[in-house]
């Protein structure tokens, strides 16, 4: 341990030696994680009896360990230390029993499925418009659409939390996406006076979506570490504005070609049964948390679900970035569904194009558009955050919070700008929107990454679940439904027109941008905080700290020649 020490112990008992007992029996002991304000302390439990306590900590001096870096056995009393050792590719092999090709190649997979994933969810997005026309409904109906499928899928995801940091990652993802395939499918085939019906399938899709979101990115946690692990994640992350924007493209030109836009639902369930079998032939499951672990460490064990939840609630870089990224999901969440619709009703408003009217197939080029943007500014955005972010983030350990600031707030101008600007001219507006989106989609990797390395392998699949709760539940569960909903009611204080429908939805949009702003004030508070959190879960990985429950609070040291059990903080300086 770094920095001088201050010590209650027997006669002729050394801090080292203490220590060394410590290292060689890790589950005797127990390094107390503190703040800047109180640095970490490691009481020893003396051999014999309980009657000779020892409690060694550092003190609160310029000498202890610098925040972002570990306290690993290796790199013990060596103030240089910058982080947990790296291994190299072979030793990555030899860890979790796949050869790097291997390992990418799920990767691969998994991304497949992430596409396919986000391709599906915005392909009624793509022919919402249709949508509206074939059920007669308003907007405040359509934006329920997305909101039934984003609830679903917002109360599914703790139940597979849980289960995927218990049980085999792979026949889960397998089950739900079969699922998910199915159900999609049978979307297609609802008549017309059951929109009801629609309402519920899109409720179940939630099924396969929760199943493999909350535990597909703690499978790359556990193949890759550092600079790699960040590298995966972001090709990871390419595939959701990607396949966004292949949803509305498949949605538009599929029903153009078929004249139905029924048969825009039918495409992803056939690709959903290869990622099923890819899934099964291709993934292998690998140890969790090995690739992170000192060799000689012992292995991490699954704690209770309540204690996973105390432990991500007293987490503030969890909770603060999860809050900025439900920012994200607001905005993201209104423009995927909205965007298209409100594009198409700039054109009519400036003569571009004629009206959508009962009986009448919609234009889908704003659709089109809309697809091609959403795909290149979120290849171009998701690349730019994580390559800005690795450069900082060598001489600033707080960067990736605050590249996620950067990109909200520098966001939030565009996107109010391209909503104001539209009924003057619709390139304005794409210009805009191309911007805007760009600056959102730095955020995607970094997020994920950081949950990765401020939670533990054994609660991170809890962790990416609650995670969608809380971004869901205020994010995008609401977000459509709240602007169509707030489009209405501007609507029924105006006449009936094509430029009241548009000016509605306008002024409902600007929302948005306020949200934005919102959220990058939540990733500012992570940059303050989350150099403490990461050294905590570096800690907890490496063996070096076992974190204290209610019953864990106390500690024993002496007191008139017997053992007390006194709180830490009454012994902590």
């Amino acid at each position: 341990m770094t920095g001088s020490q201050t010590s209650w112990r027997r006669p002729r008992c050394s801090v080292g030696a203490e220590l060394q007992r410590v290292r060689r029996a890790p589950s005797r002991g127990r390094i107390v994680g503190g703040t800047s304000a109180r640095a970490d302390a490691a009481p020893g439990t003396m051999s014999g009896s309980e009657t000779e306590p020892f409690l060694s900590q550092a003190d609160d001096t310029n000498d202890r360990p610098v925040p972002g870096t570990s306290l690993l056995p290796s790199s013990m009393g060596n103030p240089k230390s910058e982080g947990p050792e790296v291994p190299d590719r072979e030793e990555l092999q030899r860890i979790t029993g796949l050869s790097a090709s291997h390992s990418a190649l799920i990767v691969a997979v998994l991304c497949y499925i992430n596409l396919l994933n986000y391709m599906d969810r915005f392909t009624v997005a793509g022919v919402l418009p249709d949508i509206e026309q074939f059920f007669s409904i308003g907007d405040g109906s359509s934006g329920l659409i997305q909101t039934v499928f984003i609830s679903s899928y917002m109360v599914l995801a703790p139940v597979f939390g849980y289960l995927g940091d218990r049980y085999n990652r792979k026949y889960l993802m397998c089950g739900g996406i079969a699922f998910w395939s199915l159900v999609t499918l049978g979307s297609s085939f609802i008549p017309k006076e059951r929109f009801w019906l629609l309402l519920l399938t899109r409720g179940l899709v939630g099924v396969g979506e929760a199943s493999y979101s909350t535990i597909a990115p703690t499978l790359i946690a556990d193949l890759f570490v550092a600079d790699q692990r960040s590298q995966m994640l972001s090709v990871f992350y390419f595939a959701i504005p990607v396949g966004s924007g292949l949803g509305y493209i498949a949605g538009s030109k599929v029903k153009d070609v078929a004249g139905d836009w029924h048969w825009a639902l039918r495409v992803t369930p056939g690709l959903g049964v290869v990622a099923v079998l890819l899934l099964f032939l291709v993934v292998r499951e690998p140890p969790r948390g090995a690739v992170e672990r000192h060799s000689d460490s012992p292995p991490l064990n699954p704690t209770s679900w309540s204690a996973d939840l105390r432990a991500l609630a007293r987490n503030p870089s969890f909770i603060l970035s999860s809050l900025g990224f439900t920012a994200v999901a607001f905005v993201t969440g209104s423009l995927a569904l909205w965007a298209p619709a409100f594009l198409l009703r700039s054109r009519v408003v400036l003569g571009e194009t004629p009206p959508c009217l009962p009986g009448d197939s919609c234009s889908s080029s704003d659709s089109l558009i809309f697809g091609l943007i959403t795909c290149l500014t979120g290849v171009l955005g998701v690349g730019l955050g994580v390559e800005i972010s690795r450069r900082l983030r060598h001489s600033n350990p707080r960067a990736d919070p605050l590249v996620c600031a950067a990109g909200l707030l520098g966001s939030a101008p565009f996107l109010f700008l391209s909503v104001a600007c539209a009924r003057g001219s619709i390139v304005a507006t794409y210009i805009f929107i191309f911007i805007g989106e760009t600056l959102l989609s730095m955020n995607w990797a970094i997020v994920a990454d950081i949950l990765l390395y401020v939670v533990i392998p054994t609660r991170r699949s809890t962790a990416e679940a609650f995670q969608i709760v809380l971004s869901h539940l205020l994010g995008d569960a609401g977000s459509p439904y709240l602007i169509g909903l707030i489009s209405d009611r501007l609507r029924r204080n105006w006449p009936p027109s094509f430029l009241s429908e548009f000016r509605a939805l306008q002024f409902s949009l600007m929302l948005c941008a306020f949200v934005g702003a919102l959220g990058g004030a939540a990733f500012l508070g992570t940059a303050i905080v989350i150099e403490g959190d990461r050294r905590r879960a570096q800690l907890h990985v490496q063996g070096l700290l076992h974190e204290a429950g209610p019953e864990d609070d106390r500690i024993v040291v002496p007191r008139r020649g017997r053992s007390t059990r006194v709180p830490v903080s009454s012994v902590l300086i």
